[in-house]
Formats: C-alpha cells, structure tokens, sequence
C-alpha cells in the first residue's frame, strides 16, 4: 500500500494490496496542508476505535461530494500520510521514524493505534539525544508512555550536565517547574539507590571474607595449612609423613596463621593490657564458635560448649543485635559459598564425563 500526497491537493493512492471492490475510496483525510488523503472507512475503523466513532458519527454533505472528511492537524502532512499508510500495511521505515516519529507517536496515542505507539516508543526512545531528551519527555508524559519516560529520566541522570545546558531545559525550569522537580526527585532517587548498591555490595564482600576465615580456621586446626597446626597427615600403611599443601585461599589462610601465631606469644593479652590484634582473633573464635554446629568435635580452640555457655552468661554479647546480624548473614554467606561450590564440583564432573565419552567414541571410530 503506497500513499502520495501532491502539492495541488491532490493524491494518488495505489493500493496493490487491496481487493477491487475497495478501491473506490469514501473518506478524504485533510491535513494543516490542506492536502486530501483518500481512505477507506473499513480500513480505518479497523485499525483505529477512535475513527471508528468518528466515521459512525452523522456526516456533513460537503459541497457535492458524498465522501466523509475527517480532519487530522497539527502535524506534518507527510506525517499523515505514513500515519494512514501504516492503517493498510503495518510499516516504518527508519528514514520516516527518525523524520516524523515524535508526530507519529502523538498521533499513535489520540487515535489509539497501539502497534504504532509501540514501535514509536521504541524507535523515540533510540534516538534521544541531549538536545531533544527534554521535549521528548514531556511528549511521553502527555502520551503516557510510562518506557519512554523512564529512558528519558535515566539518560537526564546519566548526562545532566551536558541536558543542563540546552535550551530544552532552560525553557522547562521557567515553564514547567512541577516537571523539573521530578526530574531532580529521579536523581537524587537514582543517586541514593546506587549508593545503597554500594554498601550492599561491600557488606555482601565483607561477609564473604568472614566466611572465607571461618573456613581457613578450621582448615588450619583440623588439616593444618604450611605453618600452623600439624603441617602434615600420617600415612595409614606406613609411618612416612605426607606433606600437605596451601589451601586455595591461601592470602586468607597465611594472614590467619601469623594472627594465630602472634596470639599464642602475645604478652599484652597475658598482662591484661589490652592487643588490638588479639581482639580480632578472639572476636573471630567468637564468630566461629557462634556459626559451628559441630562443637563437641571441633578441633577449634574455644569452640566448645563451655565456651558457648560463657558466651551466652556475657549479656552484652547476647543482648548485641548488630553480633547476631553479623552471625546470621556470614552464616548465609557461608552456605551461598558452599552451593556455588558444589554446583562448580559438579559442572566439573559432568563436563569431565562428556569429555571423556567423547575420547570414547572417537578411539571407537578410529
């Protein structure tokens, strides 16, 4: 379906796509050109509910024409003719969305064509640059279309300071100070999310660490680990001994054993002076003794129940919400790790097993 619009109000419709008993048009479109559009009433009405009452309406007898006329004003003629044209045959092309799609998704929305808006939204919304963001924004707003707003509201976040000096902006902080004002809700909203993303984020790493310690502890009291604890496992069949090697978090696992080495000498925490790093130990024997639930035979000193019931008499430590939030979320922590690790064992292991059917199938076809 092709739709041509002439300078002389005149048009010349070629409707390839259209049986011959519709070629006879009964509707004249009238843009602000004062072009005229030839149409038909059923491809119109099926494609729009707001023509749809328009053409059901009563209509006036022009002159000796008998066609009904329906005025469309207010935009490009040629915008128009690609409104009507998509009524026949659903398209646009890039050129004509880049040229008229600001006036085709304000006609999308008075007539309630709602493939259009869609397409138009879209295709808006990838062409918004700083100059025009301002505008198109307050057409999204009156066309209710809630994706094109947020797109606008993020890419004003995203470049304020390049928005704020256009002309765009200049004129909505004198004429639309209401608009301006969600705007600069939306960034300090945009603002405060992605720092609370922040500290979530080094919360959830700080915790991971924790975890992380928790398993180096036992690690080093249980298997031992280079330095601390029994660097090395007897072998059952004889008396040899077999060394065992670092952990995989070997940085953790290193700092953990000079801090367990410096509290088993440290003289400060024997004189009852006080050893900030003595602290740090003790308050994670704490952790790991708050989180085990194997302490009749863990290895770990103080992790014991006698250790626990003098935990649970220090009523500044049961009493401390921050202790147990911290308890709760590294025991969390401690179980996220533990799946992610059994699920990468096992991709492992099935990854491996296909690897080696395939070496199966291949030696057989040799």
């Amino acid at each position: 379906m092709a739709i041509t619009a002439t300078q002389n109000d005149g048009v010349s419709l070629n409707a390839d796509k259209i049986s011959h008993d519709l070629v006879e048009t009964d509707v004249e479109i009238i843009t602000s050109g004062r072009r005229r559009i030839p149409a038909h009433s059923g491809i119109l009405a099926s494609g729009s509910p707001v023509l749809t009452n328009i053409i059901g309406k009563p209509r006036k007898i022009h002159g000796r024409s008998s066609k009904r006329v329906i005025k469309i004003l207010g935009v490009p003629c040629d915008a128009v003719s690609v409104f009507v044209r998509f009524l026949y045959s659903p398209s646009v092309t890039e050129k004509e969305m880049e040229k008229y799609g600001i006036h085709l998704l304000a006609l999308s929305h008075v007539y309630m064509v709602t493939q259009l808006k869609q397409r138009c939204t879209k295709g808006v919304g990838e062409r918004v640059t700083a100059e025009n963001v301002v505008d198109v924004l307050q057409l999204a707003r009156l066309c209710d279309a809630p994706d094109l707003c947020l797109k606008c509201m993020r890419f004003i976040h995203y470049k304020f300071k390049t928005v704020e000096q256009t002309e765009g902006w200049k004129f909505l902080q004198e004429h639309d100070p209401f608009l301006e004002l969600d705007i600069l809700q939306f960034i300090d909203e945009a603002e405060s999310r992605k720092k609370r993303r922040r500290r979530h984020k080094r919360e959830q790493n700080l915790y991971v660490q924790l975890s992380e310690a928790m398993e180096c502890i036992e690690h080093i009291c249980t298997e031992g680990c280079t330095l601390v604890g029994p660097s090395s496992n007897l072998d059952n069949k004889s008396t040899c001994q077999v060394k065992t090697g670092p952990c995989s978090a070997f940085s953790t696992c290193y700092g953990l054993q000079l801090l367990i080495r410096h509290f088993a000498v440290c003289k400060k925490r024997v004189d009852g002076k006080g050893c900030l790093r003595c602290k740090r130990m003790i308050q994670l024997l704490r952790l790991h003794s708050s989180i085990c639930d194997q302490s009749e035979s863990c290895r770990v000193p103080l992790c014991s129940r006698q250790y626990k019931n003098r935990g649970e008499k220090d009523k500044k430590m049961v009493e401390d919400t921050k202790w147990k939030v911290l308890v709760r979320r590294v025991a969390s922590a401690k179980a996220m790790s533990s799946l992610s690790q059994s699920k990468k064992k096992k991709s492992e292991v099935l990854f491996k097993e296909e690897a080696e059917d395939f070496i199966r199938i291949r030696n057989k076809l040799r």
